[in-house]
This record gives structure tokens, sequence and C-alpha cells, in this order.
């Protein structure tokens, strides 16, 4: 998730317990997504497709906070 950031991604994750728990949350879903892909989890549709938009938002979240943190070190 968001590769081209990787450093401020490491950093939030030190420095923001909020940041890490979206963080962590966001891995364990894309894991979800990924397991009921190849068929090592069954989910129905319904349920995969609110995986994938709760990922979304976890994901727009931890980008606004990498912006934000990015122009906090300018």
């Amino acid at each position: 998730m968001l590769h081209e950031y990787r450093d401020e991604i490491s950093q939030l994750k030190q420095s923001n317990a909020h940041f890490a728990k979206i963080f962590e949350k966001h891995n364990e879903l894309d894991q979800k997504a990924k397991d009921a892909d190849e068929g090592r989890l069954h989910l129905s549709d319904a349920e995969l497709e609110v995986i994938k938009k709760e990922k979304l938002l976890l994901k727009d979240e931890a980008l606004k906070l990498i912006i934000e943190f990015k122009k906090a070190q300018n």
C-alpha cells in the first residue's frame, strides 16, 4: 500500500499509533481479499465487497495522514 511513501510510512508507524493501527488493519483486510481471490478463504461476493470498500477507506485515511505528515516536515 502506498509504496511511494515507504519512508513516511515507516516513520509514521513508529510515531503514530493510530496510523499503525490503520496500516495493520489494511494489511489484514488485504490478506483476506487475496485469500478469497485465491480460494483459501470462502466469502460471498457481498462480504468481499465490504472488505474491499473498508480497505479503500483505510487507504484514504492513511494517505491523508501521510500528506499531513509530509506537510509538517516542510
